[in-house]
């Protein structure tokens, strides 16, 4: 389980057993869970919030959100490196 950065009080990390979905982050406090947030990459630089399993206020997540889009480059080079591959699989 790879954690890429801290924003505040949450880690943004992967969990190795994904390489097969489209490119993603997780997001929560203290020790990850499997059903911690989940938030989708697009291929346009964005982001979608899949599910909301760390119950994460609203307008925390909406921040979190603008920061995640803008760590676009860190996420996909972290992710090609992590599962060892060359082309990156997007949810949209």
């Amino acid at each position: 389980m790879p954690s890429i950065f801290q924003i505040g009080g949450y880690k943004v990390f992967f969990w190795s057993n994904e390489s097969g979905e489209p490119i993603h982050v997780h997001v929560g406090k203290g020790k990850p869970t499997p059903n911690a947030t989940k938030i989708w990459i697009t291929r346009a630089g964005g982001c979608i919030m899949a599910s909301n399993g760390s119950h994460i206020p609203q307008s925390e997540l909406n921040e979190l959100l603008e920061i995640i889009s803008a760590q676009y480059f860190i996420i996909c080079r972290a992710w090609k490196e992590h599962f060892n591959i060359d082309e990156i699989s997007f949810y949209c």
